[in-house]
């Protein structure tokens, strides 16, 4: 047998992710890449590691022992890997952070420098939902989480980064007459929202609530990013948050809606759960931050405070 450890690394995605496409975006490949790697890996076995049926790739019972396997042999490499810079008196080890899909705007910013300093981490950042981020944070998946909305029945502790606003968000083309209040303006344009689980749409809905409107069409989507196209669009209009908008607003692609009682303000904070026992690296973050973090908006979103 003569596979690669870059082989072991892309069958172990597949089996984590249960698709070739997907493993492909999580790698950074392309998807035929991947394909090929998993062909020359599978043809080293007399015995299946995958079948498809229809579409859908399904990891027998062979290739769940063989990904297990891999694993092992991948924490050892990078076991070596940490061991050497350790004995070069370097921070080593895993960063592992959850955020909610419109802290990919702000997240980045906290880390850069950090990790730029500190080569020897390596940075796992899932990014999805917030349901799913705090149930990465509850079952104690990762060390840190970021979230604009505080979590209600989960004890924790958090370091405050960054001021979140959210404003009413339409294409530049659509025109708001004079007078128009806010029922009109809301109850009148098709409004789109992000996914159930969504902290922003949880913010859409409460202040839709609050001010009896009723919406009159409605879409869902599942991404910041196809809720921005489909404004762009013409396709309707959202609550979306200022953070994930900048270059549409600078290049007048997408405009601000005045509305009364908007912007929503929150909080970008830091989660994790009360009394965690933190690691050498996760302890080095979080002191980074608390004494980095004034300067980094200062230098990163200073932007902000026009708006």
């Amino acid at each position: 047998m003569n596979y690669t450890l870059n082989q072991l690394q892309i069958f172990l995605k597949i089996v984590q992710t249960k698709s070739v496409t997907k493993a492909a975006e999580e790698l950074h490949l392309t998807q035929p890449a991947v394909s090929i790697q998993l062909k020359n890996f599978q043809d080293q076995f007399d015995i299946p590691l995958t079948e498809v049926v229809g579409r859908k790739i399904y990891i027998t019972d062979f290739g769940l022992e063989i990904a297990e396997a891999a694993e092992n042999i991948i924490n050892q490499v990078y076991s070596i890997n940490n061991k050497t810079l350790a004995y070069k008196g370097q921070l080593t080890g895993r960063l592992k952070i959850s955020v909610v899909s419109t802290g990919k705007y702000v997240m980045p910013y906290f880390l850069s420098n950090f990790i730029k300093k500190n080569i020897g981490i390596e940075l796992m950042m899932d990014v999805t939902n917030k349901s799913k981020v705090i149930e990465s944070l509850e079952n104690n998946e990762v060390d840190f989480a970021l979230v604009s909305i505080l979590p209600n029945k989960l004890n924790i502790e958090k370091l405050d980064l960054l001021n979140n606003k959210l404003f009413l968000v339409g294409s530049n083309n659509i025109n708001q007459k004079k007078g128009t209040n806010n029922k009109e303006i809301l109850e009148n344009l098709p409004l789109i929202f992000r996914e159930q689980g969504s902290g922003t749409r949880q913010i859409m809905e409460n202040f839709i609530a609050r001010n009896n409107i009723s919406v009159f069409k409605k879409m869902e989507l599942t991404s910041n990013e196809a809720v921005k196209q489909s404004i762009l669009a013409g396709l309707g209009n959202s609550i979306m948050p200022l953070i994930g908008i900048k270059n549409e607003i600078h290049n007048n692609e997408l405009k601000i809606i005045s509305i009364k009682g908007l912007p929503i303000k929150t909080t970008w904070s830091l989660i994790w759960l009360k009394g965690k026992r933190h690691s050498p690296v996760s302890s080095a973050f979080l002191e980074y931050l608390k004494k980095e973090k004034d300067q980094i908006v200062k230098n990163n979103f200073s932007w902000y405070d026009q708006y």
